[in-house]
């Protein structure tokens, strides 16, 4: 499952296993992902507090599956299979379109991003993502004027920036600590939107 030691749910104890409720799917299962965290799990709660804030957030005005897209879209442009398998289940819960799903999917993976079956603003925010995810320093204030001008207010600019930039992080904490998808179940997440203290996975 890893390269470093994990701490089971049936072996938590303390804080841990505090944690590990508030974060559980169905049959007491915890993502590998936040499995990463059990050694230190003050890291784990930070990660999910982060998580449940930029993604799914009653405040955010983008739809959760287009959050979703830019999730898959950044994973699969860093090479996170880990990622793109988890939140690609996600979107095509959220969308439940399976064709438009699988449009989206075959554009991201071909770079193709202009083929998608998106808007035009959509896919300015998928090229923006792939400029801070490629080569941030190279960003300038023209491509935020772009993202305004394609009809995103400044605060869904902040969403699009911070779900780009949390994936960052989380596909570096699965790559470079060998996390797999064994055991998971795909496309879970914390839905309970109107309450941002609820991490309980669904």
């Amino acid at each position: 499952m890893s390269w470093i030691e994990t701490v089971e749910y049936e072996e938590a104890k303390g804080r841990l296993k505090t944690l590990y409720d508030r974060v559980k799917g169905p049959e007491n299962n915890v993502d590998n992902i936040m499995m990463m965290h059990s050694l230190r799990p003050h890291t784990m709660e930070g990660h999910m507090a982060i998580y449940k804030y930029v993604l799914h957030h009653a405040n955010n005005t983008i739809p959760k599956w287009f959050l979703e897209t830019l999730g898959v879209w950044v994973s699969s442009l860093n090479k996170c299979a880990y990622c793109v398998d988890h939140h690609y289940a996600g979107l095509c819960r959220l969308l439940a379109d399976d064709e438009k799903a699988k449009g989206i999917r075959a554009a991201i993976e071909g770079r193709e991003i202009d083929k998608a079956p998106l808007t035009v603003a959509e896919k300015e925010a998928l090229r923006y993502a792939e400029r801070l995810t490629k080569d941030p320093a190279s960003l300038e204030e023209e491509n935020i004027i772009r993202l305004r001008n394609a009809g995103y207010s400044d605060g869904e600019i902040l969403e699009i920036n911070q779900v780009s930039a949390y994936f960052a992080y989380a596909n570096r904490t699965v790559l470079g600590l060998g996390c797999s998808t064994k055991g998971d179940i795909l496309g879970l997440s914390p839905n309970n939107s109107a309450d941002p203290n609820d991490w309980n996975h669904s």
